[in-house]
């Protein structure tokens, strides 16, 4: 039984999904979709969008009608054995997407400030502070997640930079792209979106459980509206070709900051988004932790201080950008399959095994 001072309120569910949507991979998707659907790019990111306020509502009907999280809907639906297994397959999911965004901001430093860090050093030091937060419990990170929104607001006003170089007609003409282009770009799009399934662990830990779906759906719109207006803006600002040349579409604009006392903006704004990449990968650990914890009974904080070992471990194996981008690429699969068919599928089979439930216990 979960003690009430242990959970959070519903509408701190808004800065949670918030928090994993918007993450590192807001500094480079622009490149990724534009390759594929052109100036037709930004109807990807909404359709994309849709397609996961669809999988938020899929995963709150799942848990309002189970009353429990995703490790003890295995359990009850599959079996211990069958059922551990999935949520195995979920446990290594949530530990490498935690790597994948780690990795991901790392190799940002790498390119734009530090090319000659040591990637061990630096490893180390940011496990020790993501130990430190996801032993302080839920609900510190939870307060990690609100300032990790909070602070870094900020970097919105830089938008308003390029704007006086941006060509809105590049936007024309609308649609010259096949749905199988915007199809791909649309699943391209997905991972910026992917993180909230950490809500299938969270879950028991809101009060009025009911109340969070529209928060959480509130926050996949404001999700969606930002990368709507960083994708419509690089589209303007930006070619077609010249978007195959910038990794970093979104950190680019930050170098055309134009402030009196600060020369590279850039700087302040990669070193800002530590605020915002922290709580992120802190909710995977934590997901991950949980997840290991309830499945072998193992005290958390050796679970979570093993996944920290691995973490460093692979930071150290993603050497070079090529093999990072083929393995984000592999965790966006794979992510994409998890959210957009597995979870209905189970949805679906939870409906179905309540339904008969109901009938043998009616005879």
């Amino acid at each position: 039984m979960i003690n009430k001072n242990e959970q959070i309120s519903p509408f701190l569910v808004f800065f949670l999904v918030l928090k994993v949507q918007i993450g590192v991979g807001v500094l480079g998707f622009q490149r990724l979709i534009i390759k594929s659907a052109g100036n037709d790019a930004w109807i990807a990111v909404i359709a994309a969008g849709l397609l996961f306020s669809i999988v938020i509502w899929c995963m709150f009907t799942l848990l309002n009608s189970q009353k429990q999280d995703l490790m003890g809907i295995h359990t009850q639906l599959f079996g211990k054995v069958l059922g551990g297994f999935l949520n195995m397959i979920w446990i290594t999911y949530w530990l490498l997407m935690g790597i994948a965004v780690y990795r991901a901001y790392v190799e940002v430093v790498q390119a734009w400030m530090f090319p000659q860090i040591n990637v061990m050093t630096f490893s180390i030091v940011f496990a020790l502070l993501i130990y430190y937060t996801v032993s302080g419990g839920f609900q510190v990170l939870t307060g990690i997640c609100f300032l990790g929104v909070i602070i870094p607001s900020y970097l919105i006003l830089t938008i308003f930079f390029p704007l006086e170089y941006t060509e809105f007609r590049n936007l024309l003409p609308v649609w010259n792209h096949s749905y199988k282009e915007i199809a791909l770009a649309t699943r391209d799009m997905s991972l910026s979106y992917m993180g909230f399934s950490t809500l299938l662990m969270f879950y028991p830990l809101i009060k009025h459980q009911k109340k969070a779906n529209k928060w959480a759906q509130l926050a996949n719109i404001l999700s969606i509206l930002s990368y709507l207006l960083l994708t419509i803006v690089s589209i303007g600002f930006y070619s077609e070709n010249q978007i195959s040349r910038y990794v970093w579409a979104t950190l680019s604009f930050w170098s055309i900051v134009e402030v009196p006392f600060i020369e590279r903006f850039e700087y302040i704004g990669i070193a800002t988004w530590v605020i915002f990449i922290l709580p992120n990968i802190c909710l995977f650990i934590w997901a991950a932790t949980k997840g290991t914890s309830v499945l072998f009974k193992v005290e958390p904080n050796r679970i979570s201080i093993l996944f920290l070992v691995i973490l460093i471990v692979m930071s150290l194996a993603l050497k070079d950008r090529e093999t990072v981008n083929t393995f984000q690429d592999y965790m966006s699969y794979v992510g994409f399959i998890l959210y957009t068919v597995y979870i209905p599928i189970l949805l679906c089979l939870s409906y179905i095994m309540s339904k008969i439930r109901k009938k043998t216990h009616e005879n």
